[in-house]
């Protein structure tokens, strides 16, 4: 059942259980959106310049990855890290090429495993790390709490997209049998 309370969590601290709440809410609503998903849906492309929802999916799952180790590791992704996450990251061509052929169950476990171990590290920090500042290569000053708020107006955002796509889907099925 969702939560639509946000409060604090057990095992975390004040801020940071809440924080934890609202990436659990958005996450929990992404969850029940795509649950019913085929991976001809999940593959599908409205056009040639769209994200599958299984790209936005992967997508989703690699900014928060990569703003694990920003955060928490205060580097950017390595090598390694790139080479799994790159296309997810960057979408595009590369994505609409690469990210398909997908059941859920992959999507899924993506998501879990990053989570957990998100939810690992934040219950390793306190308050106060939230505003703990960094600064891009650019110049820019940012703080980690800005970062994980990134991570839920993103996923919420390609949410937005995912059920544009699934109305799209409903609308080519009723044509597809001549309503």
């Amino acid at each position: 059942m969702i939560n639509f309370r946000i409060k604090q969590k057990e095992g975390y601290t004040e801020k940071i259980g809440e924080l934890v709440t609202m990436l659990e809410h958005t996450r929990d609503i992404t969850l029940e959106e795509i649950s019913q998903l085929s991976q001809s849906e999940l593959d599908y492309l409205p056009d040639n310049t769209s994200n599958s929802i299984g790209a936005l999916l992967l997508h989703m799952a690699s900014i928060e990855y990569v703003h694990q180790i920003i955060s928490f590791e205060n580097r950017d992704p390595n090598e390694k890290e790139l080479a799994k996450w790159q296309v997810a990251l960057e979408l595009g061509e590369k994505g609409r090429a690469g990210i398909k052929g997908n059941p859920l169950s992959y999507y899924l476990d993506e998501f879990s495993q990053v989570r957990a171990k998100t939810l690992e590290l934040m219950g390793s920090r306190n308050d106060s790390w939230l505003y703990e500042e960094n600064q891009w290569d650019n110049g820019v000053t940012y703080n980690n709490y800005y970062l994980w708020y990134h991570v839920i107006e993103d996923e919420i955002s390609h949410r937005g997209q995912i059920k544009t796509i699934k109305r799209l889907l409903a609308k080519k099925a009723m044509l597809d049998v001549g309503m």
